[in-house]
């Protein structure tokens, strides 16, 4: 039995963002095991910028990145510049390229981004490279931040501090750095369960234990502070087991609840206890327990060895050879149950079941396997999606599988655009003559001329103030008949009828100048107002015509641009496409590299523990064949 000393990282927190900081507080999205979403503050002036909000949100990752950098190329959002630029970062830091955001981060930096916002940035920047292993440029990104960073996550960076230290093993340091701490943070109980396991690793064993003593005994209102508890009261067992404490081990691991995660470790360090102290038949109890569980955990595998020993101990050989009989007959089947798994592993049926199994609209950071496949032994499987390792290059499979139905798609719509093209050349080619005609049947110099010549008219109208000139065609027509009445009357005899009929046509001829005087204002203003527009009228056509010529000039080059775009693409997919399905298999196969290693480390364990019942039968048949040899002798000497 080994003595294994776990860290704890504290939990995912939702948090919230501010001002420029809520760019940044998208990236929260990409730092922990679960899905933390911030609410953009402010007004959205760009709405490219709301497009990929609006993808991101949805968690169309890949869509928001792709339309992102569009609207970046294109520049439509230059309200948002530096917001969209961290966003991008932090999609990028999704997908693992911490070094491409990282070089964002520090440009941003550069260009005077605020110290909040700096120090949020080479927070989650150390975060995701301490998640992926890379420990020195976790440090180095740790290094940058400075006393700006918000409340809420000075607590976490003292954590991943104290994590980065543990990793490097400078437990020391590390202790330094935890007991610094607040100890009434939210996440302080992470940061003493942490200080115990450091101040045990640095030698001070005495120090750690009061702490993680402390954090056992405490109340615990929820599941995961009670799955902490007893995380801390194993460690002290197997600590105190190291130390060759075993009442003070029992004492420790009797605390640990049966059902919780911790409970078969706790229930095989109670009966090795009870064996360093003499008392096999106190062993018995929690071993067998044991051997009614599940076989997956190494703790069970170890206990269907550990109960025949403690027959063996108590001097019932004859149940302790049974024991150990029925133990090497469950390795035997386990074995070959893994050997069944393996191959169907190798198979490629895992990673495509899980794949099948768990759809995603898009890759992402947050896919997670929710549906086991159908496998010949499903429990096997537990133990390997348990490994980052695993999850992690799972990930990077499923991706890889986006990606060349992405590219596929794109392939098969390079030839629709290319029809696309062909049609909009053809179109382009039979409507133009067509338009070309119709614009010079109409003729816009001489409805310029027109025009000016009306202009001129009504300009001397006006100059004039001469209502006739503004005259209807009603008008006019009265104002001539008017006209011929006193021209028939001057040469008509005098008489009392010409008279008045001389007088009435006088009248008329008043009534229709007074009535053009009258309406001679309104009809300037309309008639200037109808030139107007006649005048932007004829402006637009001019431009469409200008419009027109150019497009003449610029079209076929624009389809030939487009053309050799198409021509330059295809190539490129196509050579993509076949690069990406080889980088799928490879990664596939690493993929079931991966989970064949781990069930291959579960056979390598099985046959230990094999050889060890094998073993210890043995001996059990060598002292059984030594006793009843002993026995015949002294019978034969006893015979007269």
């Amino acid at each position: 039995m080994q003595m294994r000393l776990m860290f704890h990282t504290r939990r995912p927190q939702r948090l919230t963002a501010r001002p420029l900081v809520a760019a940044l507080g998208l990236v929260l999205a990409l730092c922990g095991a679960a899905t933390v979403h911030a609410e953009p503050s402010g007004e959205i002036k760009d709405p490219h910028y709301g497009d990929v909000l609006f993808q991101y949100f949805q968690d169309h990752y890949f869509s928001a990145a792709t339309t992102l950098m569009v609207s970046q190329h294109f520049d439509r959002m230059s309200h948002h510049s530096e917001e969209a630029e961290v966003l991008r970062g932090g999609i990028l830091l999704s997908y693992g390229l911490h070094r491409e955001a990282g070089d964002i981060f520090t440009r941003l930096i550069a260009m005077g981004a605020t110290p909040s916002t700096r120090d949020r940035a080479w927070y989650f920047l150390a975060k995701i490279r301490y998640q992926r292993g890379y420990l020195a440029e976790a440090q180095e990104a740790m290094a940058q931040i400075g006393n700006a960073l918000a409340p809420e996550l000075k607590e976490d960076r003292t954590l991943l501090q104290a994590n980065l230290q543990m990793a490097r093993g400078e437990y020391s340091a590390a202790a330094t750095t935890l007991a610094a701490a607040d100890n009434k943070a939210p996440s302080a109980r992470y940061l003493r369960f942490n200080l115990g396991v450091a101040l045990i690793k640095a030698g001070q064993a005495e120090r750690g234990t009061a702490v993680l003593d402390e954090l056992g005994r405490a109340p615990a209102e929820d599941e995961e502070y009670r799955g902490l508890r007893d995380r801390a009261n194993l460690a002290l067992g197997f600590a105190a087991m190291a130390n060759n404490e075993p009442q003070a081990a029992r004492n420790y691991l009797e605390r640990v609840r049966l059902k919780s995660l911790q409970a078969n470790k706790a229930l095989l360090g109670l009966g090795w206890a009870a064996a360093a102290m003499k008392e096999p038949n106190l062993a018995l109890v929690p071993w067998m327990e044991l051997t009614e569980r599940d076989v997956q955990d190494s703790a069970v595998l170890e206990a269907h060895i550990a109960v025949p020993y403690a027959y063996a101990e108590l001097g019932a050989y004859g149940q302790s050879a049974q024991g150990y009989e029925l133990a090497v007959a469950t390795f035997s089947r386990e074995f070959s149950a893994l050997d069944e798994s393996i191959a169907a592993i190798h198979t490629g049926k895992l990673v495509e079941a899980l794949v099948d199994s768990n759809p995603g609209e898009e890759m992402g950071w947050f896919w997670g396997v929710r549906e086991l496949p159908d496998m010949p032994h499903a429990a096997h499987l537990a133990h390997v999606l348990a490994q980052h390792e695993f999850q992690e290059a799972l990930k990077n499979y499923r991706d890889l599988i986006f990606l060349t139905k992405n590219l596929q798609e794109w392939r098969e719509k390079l030839s629709v655009f290319d029809d696309m093209l062909a049609n909009r050349r053809k179109a382009f080619a039979e409507r133009l003559p067509v338009v070309r005609a119709r614009a010079s049947e109409i003729g816009i110099a001489p409805l310029r001329q027109r025009h000016a010549t009306a202009a001129d008219m009504v300009a001397a109208g006006a100059t004039a103030a001469d209502g006739l000139a503004f005259a209807d065609a009603k008008q006019r027509d009265l104002l001539e008949r008017v006209a011929n009445v006193q021209a028939a009357l001057k040469d008509a005899p005098d008489s009392a009828d010409i008279a008045v009929s001389r007088e009435r046509a006088r009248l008329a001829s008043g009534a229709l100048t007074w009535q053009l005087a009258q309406d001679y204002p309104a009809r300037v203003w309309q008639a200037k107002q109808q030139l107007q527009s006649i005048s932007d009228e004829l402006a637009t056509a001019q431009r469409l015509d200008a419009a027109l010529a150019q497009a003449q000039r610029d079209e076929p080059a624009r389809f030939d641009k487009f053309d050799k775009r198409i021509a330059a693409v295809s190539p490129v997919l196509d050579a993509l496409v076949p690069r990406l399905a080889a980088l799928t298999k490879t990664q596939q196969q690493a993929v079931q590299g991966i989970a064949v290693a781990e069930l291959t480390r579960q056979q390598d364990r099985l046959g230990v523990y094999a050889t060890q019942a094998r073993f210890a039968l043995a001996q059990l048949y060598d002292r059984g064949t030594e006793h009843s040899a002993s026995t015949q002798e002294a019978d034969h000497a006893n015979k007269p």
